[in-house]
């Protein structure tokens, strides 16, 4: 699946494959490359921590909705 380079934007939060021990997670953009997305990891084991996943690992957008409800129950 192919996200359209127009969706990814710095505040965007996106869901990152899982990838090695790394279950998938959700991920806040900074910065976007030609090939990667800059930002921090805002779920799972990597949580808060900063991460340059290519953009191949990007599954979905996540809705905002469903973001801020995730984040007033955590």
């Amino acid at each position: 699946m192919t996200i359209n380079d127009t969706l990814l934007t710095p505040g965007a939060i996106v869901v990152i494959a899982g990838f090695d021990d790394i279950p998938s997670h959700l991920f806040q953009i900074d910065e976007v490359y030609e090939d990667v997305v800059t930002g921090i990891a805002l779920t799972g084991p990597l949580e808060g921590e900063y991460g340059e996943p290519d953009k191949s690992l990007i599954q979905r957008i996540w809705p905002n909705d469903t973001q801020e409800a995730s984040q007033g129950s955590s």
